[in-house]
């Protein structure tokens, strides 16, 4: 259940999929979103995810092709060529090459240029979080035989940065994500994006390349 979880941030929360049907103000809003988060170096942000498996913080950083996640007791690192996913409980880490086209819909460093395809969009109405007014954007997609049925997107509209994200299986459950704390363009050194074998002592390395 808490990898369920954990790729429910890399592959939906994070990655905002291009959109098909052409609802203007909705395109309006996630293009300038776009523009806000591509112009950035680096970007690192807490969230909180809530949903029918419990209630979880994570964090996320991000920097040109490399990430790190981390939610519900595992971490994912990549440095652009290798990932490194870390389970704490059982101290071991799964290690693969990273192929940027092959895994790009894990992918949350690509989550601006992804949104291009996949999902048909429409703008649902304003709501207020935390007193501030936002913009909801609604994405289904244009496949029908996957577990999800629909995304829901709400985007401040003073600054167009993302508040939280709502994902609906076929079922009708929804999970829900929102940020906490956004940096932008944080000070991350490369090697922060890479797994240290030395920082877990006795973890076991299953090496998948």
């Amino acid at each position: 259940m808490k990898r369920l979880i954990l790729l429910g941030v890399l592959s939906l929360g994070w990655v905002l999929p291009a959109l098909a049907q052409k609802d203007k103000r909705a395109a309006d809003i996630l293009d300038a979103m776009s523009k806000k988060y591509s112009a950035l170096n680096a970007y690192q942000a807490t969230f909180t995810t809530t949903g029918g498996a419990g209630n979880y913080k994570g964090d996320l950083a991000v920097k040109g092709d490399k990430f790190r996640l981390t939610l519900a007791g595992q971490e994912v690192f990549t440095d652009g060529k290798i990932m490194s996913t870390y389970v704490k409980e059982t101290n071991e880490v799964n290690v693969q090459n990273y192929d940027q086209g092959d895994a790009s819909e894990l992918n949350p460093a690509k989550i601006y240029s992804l949104y291009k395809k996949g999902y048909d969009y429409k703008f649902t109405g304003e709501q207020k979080a935390a007193g501030q007014p936002v913009e909801v954007v609604e994405l289904t997609p244009e496949k029908k035989n996957g577990q999800i049925s629909k995304v829901q997107i709400a985007i401040a509209k003073n600054d167009k940065s993302i508040k939280s994200w709502k994902i609906y299986d076929k079922s009708g459950k929804a999970t829900s994500y929102k940020i906490d704390k956004f940096t932008p363009n944080p000070n991350l050194p490369d090697n922060y994006f890479v797994f240290d074998k030395a920082k877990h002592p006795g973890v076991e390395v299953i090496d998948l390349r």
